[in-house]
């Protein structure tokens, strides 16, 4: 059985060599399989990271290594000060990207191709722009991190998957924005939307999930027991036009940290 320390000292003595490529691309499989899995995650979370893919599991076991060793870093700088945020983020996001190119997972320009193959941007907020087709069962989003860290926002894809299984989100790569930024491709099921849900139709589908609302004011926000749910306004709630329920195509969702 492939441990996770194999893969850290491999990435740290070879970088993303064929060897260290094929050892990620194991121990996802293994994860995948059913053979080991993430400590971080529970039951229904870790169905969500396997349904979001394979990319999504290398990636984050990517973003796994640059966190310890950063953190290992500054233990042996005899540090007190542990990292800040955004410099796990940096260092995320360049390891991530030197991994989709060495896996074939990452896409130059890849906005104008999406729009060419998949139709045109029809929506576009502060974490996606969403690009949709007509007759497509799925849209394209290209996600970026709102979150302290990217792999925080790769979270937060395998959590959204695990909360709302009938909306998965599955990571096909990875690019770059015409502003610079990393972005997360994947896709997601179209929902014909009949109308926006309201407030009380938000309120009852978080409830039966555990949440409630954290009255901190804006009514959008809920807490659970593991994981805070925000920004549940009903732009990102919709009734189905099929099913007649309440679904979700995107929210923030993380877990609760002291």
């Amino acid at each position: 059985m492939i441990e996770l320390e194999s893969i850290y000292a491999a990435i740290r003595d070879n970088g993303f060599s064929e060897q260290t490529i094929q050892l990620i691309d194991n121990y996802t499989n293994d994860i995948l399989n059913g053979k080991t899995n993430l400590t971080q995650f529970n039951q229904a979370e870790h169905a969500g990271l396997c349904c979001a893919g394979e990319m999504l599991i290398g990636a984050y076991l990517v973003c796994c290594y640059a966190r310890t060793s950063i953190a290992a870093s500054a233990d042996a700088s005899a540090s007190q000060v542990s990292p800040a945020n955004w410099q796990i983020d940096e260092l995320q996001e360049k390891l991530v990207q030197q991994w989709a190119e060495a896996r074939g997972v990452w896409f130059d320009n890849a906005e104008k191709e999406i729009e060419t193959e998949y139709g045109s941007m029809i929506a576009q907020g502060a974490e996606a722009k969403v690009y949709y087709q007509n007759g497509d069962t799925s849209v394209i989003k290209l996600r970026t991190s709102i979150y302290a860290t990217f792999g925080r926002a790769l979270e937060s894809i395998a959590l959204h998957n695990a909360l709302f299984a009938e909306t998965p989100m599955n990571v096909i790569g990875f690019t770059r924005d015409t502003e610079g930024l990393l972005r997360t491709i994947c896709t997601q099921p179209y929902i014909t939307c009949k109308r926006l849900a309201t407030k009380q139709e938000i309120d009852q589908m978080v409830a039966k999930k555990g949440f409630r609302d954290n009255c901190e004011g804006k009514g959008v926000n809920y807490i659970g027991d593991r994981l805070h749910l925000e920004d549940m306004h009903p732009a990102n709630v919709f009734i189905d036009a099929v099913s007649d329920m309440p679904v979700c195509i995107d929210c923030i969702v993380k877990f609760i940290r002291n």
